[in-house]
This record gives structure tokens, C-alpha cells and sequence, in this order.
């Protein structure tokens, strides 16, 4: 197998739209797809990161979510009003969305369908998690191992992320690319909870990347409303057969490490990794943890079919 294996960015239609993916490692390989949180494009998922997976044995694939990147970019909805968050928080009524998390996973499905995967080790990060455990409940046998990094179940009761975070999450997109290179390193600086000089280091690479591929406001607010109108997952979750690993930070300010507790006490004999002085972000220090963990889950599923 050639681990060094890497197909250049691709579309595929899946689920009807079209998914820009990208794939490192041998044809012949385990497929592990990774799916991005909001906002985020595929490339948040580090190349090296990517061909660290590979060389594990793994076909790592990789692909913008709908209305991000260079995938599909859907219509409708508006950006969120505060009393759409207060109607949320006080009496519970879901905004309004375009389409919701399980439409993001059956995306997940159809691009397995279009690339001829019958099952993969899933792994997905913050929305993406929440989009694996979908997958995971929805369509169980296209599932060989689900890894949920840094994501919730969606249960009203877990804490709620620190004011700076929040404040992240709901500040209007910048209108220049000078304001979106200086917000970057800024907003990065507070989702990883510290300081990281390696990944500092790489800020203005990878916003000078994300920003050429294509920044759409609209469709981060609208993936937004998807995971805020999709609801709680913890009931459902009791479903998933798929061995379950669970990675979270402890020092995570976006979705807080009750929650990653929750989500291994939702899925049946779910495993919990908890990463001392991790915030909302994979950094590269913590790559081999992170890494070892997810091959080594994936791996031992595999071996148990």
C-alpha cells in the first residue's frame, strides 16, 4: 500500500448537491472520513494531519460540507436574531433552518455511495462530530467506528460556551479580507484556549488558504441554525452500535467538556479521551495523542468485525 498516496481536490454528488473531497492514502487502505465543524472548511483538517492518518493504513477522505468551501452553497435563512436565541433558551422553540444536521449526514452517505465505500470509520470534529453521530444512527451499517471529537449531544442542560466564545461564534463576518486576516489569528487564540506557537505560526497560512477558497457568510449562518433547530441527540444516541470513541479537551470554551462526558454516557460502552489543556481546536502538539487515539480506536473495530 502507498500511504504517500494523494488525489487532488474532486466533486462528487451526493445526496443531491455536489461535495468537493479530497483523499490521502492507498486505494486499497481503510476509508476514514473526516468531517469539519461550522464554518470550517476541509482543510481545517491539516494536510499533514491527513497523511499522518494515512500512514496508520488508513484512505483518509476529507470533503467541504454543504455551503462551505467549494461544495454546494444552499439558500434561505436569515442570520440569527437574539430573540430567536432567547425563544431557544427559555422556552425551548427551535429556529427555523433550511435543512438540519441528518441532511448533512445523509451528504455523508451519498458521497460514500459515490466513491463505492460500503462502510467507514467516521470522524468528525464540533458540528462534524454532531453530523458522525447522526451518521452513526441513521445509516449504522455505513459505520465501522465512530469518533466524536469536541462535539455535544445537543442536551439544553450542558453548560453553556464562555462569553468570549460565544461572542466568536455570533460576531458578524468580516468585510474585508485585512479584517478576516486579523480576526483569524484572534478568534483561533481563543478556541484553543492558550498558547500554541506552532499553530500561531501557521495562522496567516491557513487563513490565506481558507480565505482563496472562498469565504460564505450565509452558509455558516445557515449550518448555524442547522445544529440549533436539529435538537438533542442524548435519547437517540443510546442506538448507536458503532464502537464509539470520544475525544474532548478540557479546557474547551465553545462546547465544554460536560459535554464530551455526556456523549460518552449517551452511546453504549462509548470510550472517553479527555486532553489536558485542550480548547475547541486540534493542535499540532497534541497531534500524536490525537492521531494514536483515532487509529488505534479504528484499528481495534476493524479487528472485532
Amino acid at each position: 500500500m502507498d500511504a504517500t498516496a494523494h488525489q487532488p481536490p474532486q466533486m462528487a454528488n451526493a445526496n443531491g448537491i455536489e461535495l468537493c473531497y479530497e483523499i490521502f492514502g492507498a486505494p486499497d487502505a481503510e476509508p476514514l472520513v473526516l468531517i469539519m465543524g461550522l464554518g470550517a472548511q476541509m482543510i481545517h483538517w491539516d494536510d499533514e494531519f491527513c497523511r499522518d492518518l494515512a500512514a496508520r493504513g488508513f484512505r483518509v477522505i476529507r470533503f467541504d460540507n454543504r455551503d462551505i468551501g467549494h461544495s454546494t452553497k444552499m439558500s434561505g435563512g436569515k442570520p440569527l436574531r437574539p430573540l430567536e436565541l432567547l425563544k431557544l433558551r427559555i422556552f425551548k422553540v427551535a429556529p427555523e433552518a433550511p435543512y438540519k444536521l441528518w441532511d448533512m449526514a445523509n451528504d455523508v452517505a451519498g458521497l460514500l455511495d459515490t466513491l463505492g465505500v460500503n462502510a467507514a470509520h467516521i470522524v468528525g470534529a464540533s458540528m462534524g462530530g454532531a453530523i458522525a453521530q447522526e451518521l452513526a444512527m441513521q445509516h449504522p451499517g455505513r459505520v465501522l467506528s465512530l469518533t466524536s471529537i469536541m462535539a455535544t449531544t445537543g442536551n439544553p442542560k450542558l453548560p453553556n460556551p464562555t462569553h468570549e466564545a460565544m461572542a466568536i461564534l455570533l460576531a458578524p463576518p468580516p468585510k474585508t479580507k485585512e479584517e478576516y486576516m486579523a480576526r483569524f489569528p484572534a478568534t483561533w487564540k481563543v478556541l484553543r484556549g492558550g498558547s500554541f506557537p506552532l499553530d500561531e505560526a501557521k495562522d496567516r497560512e491557513r487563513a490565506e488558504r481558507t480565505y482563496a477558497r472562498g469565504l460564505n457568510p450565509a452558509g455558516v449562518g445557515r449550518q448555524l441554525r442547522a445544529i440549533l433547530a436539529s435538537g438533542s441527540r442524548k435519547e437517540r444516541l443510546a442506538s448507536v452500535k458503532a464502537p464509539t470513541l470520544v475525544i474532548h479537551g478540557t479546557i474547551d470554551p465553545l462546547v465544554k467538556v460536560e459535554a464530551g462526558k455526556d456523549t460518552a454516557a449517551s452511546i453504549p460502552g462509548a470510550k472517553l479521551l479527555l486532553i489536558d489543556g485542550m480548547g475547541h481546536a486540534l493542535p499540532i502538539p497534541m497531534w500524536p495523542t490525537i492521531i494514536g487515539a483515532i487509529a488505534e480506536h479504528a484499528q481495534g473495530a476493524a479487528r472485532t468485525k
